[in-house]
């Protein structure tokens, strides 16, 4: 991708670093798009309701009333209280895992080894911004809020086996997914910073994150 996206009625335009964190509000009606800017990158993010926390993305609630365990264009998004949180618009990647969850310094330990426990993961990145960031001040956000989490672009085959697989990326260089909010959102983002599995092709690399006004 030769140039970062741009387009009319921006609210928002940033860059996340590979390997980071990133926070920000959405509100509803508004779309926000994800840029898997050089391929390959694995985004995990939580959506969560402003006007109340502790509704937030359900994995389980989203499965089950959409009948199909990858998410992918037009599915509708969940809460844990069964109300509508947003819907994937747009994509041109193909599906996006919700199976998955995040890696966290545990979970390096268990499936890879035990000398990666120091090793950056997922969960310490929500951890931190949910710490630090002044939106997370804002809603008195805590380390309790983070829930069942999304990996954008991350391909992760159920086996015949029921077993999951975490394989290499179907997305590619300039890769898009975009959602619409149905309801004011706070979305918190961890630009996957694994380099135990091919999720990151080895190599975690920047996001794209554009915020725009939905159409009149």
């Amino acid at each position: 991708m030769s140039a970062l996206a741009k387009f009319e009625k921006e609210v928002l335009n940033d860059v996340c670093p590979a390997g980071e964190a990133w926070m920000c509000e959405v509100k509803k009606g508004q779309y926000f798009r994800i840029v898997d800017v050089e391929g390959n990158q694995a985004v995990d993010t939580l959506f969560i309701a402003a006007s109340n926390p502790e509704e937030r993305y359900s994995a389980t609630d989203t499965l089950a009333l959409n009948q199909q365990i990858y998410l992918e264009k037009d599915t509708t998004l969940y809460t844990n209280f069964g109300n509508k949180i947003a819907t994937i618009n747009d994509d041109n990647c193909g599906r996006h895992d919700t199976l998955g969850g995040a890696c966290s310094c545990e979970s390096n330990t268990v499936r890879y080894a035990h000398d990666k426990f120091p090793m950056h993961s997922c969960r310490n990145n929500f951890m931190i911004a949910l710490s630090q960031h002044e939106i997370a001040k804002k809603y008195a956000l805590t380390v309790r809020h983070i829930g069942p989490n999304i990996n954008f672009f991350m391909n992760v085959p159920v086996t015949s086996e029921g077993k999951l697989k975490f394989d290499d990326g179907i997305s590619a260089p300039g890769k898009y997914v975009e959602i619409k909010a149905e309801m004011d959102l706070i979305v918190l983002i961890s630009n996957c910073p694994q380099l135990n599995n091919p999720c990151n092709a080895y190599n975690p690399t920047k996001i794209q994150l554009i915020i725009r006004e939905g159409e009149v």
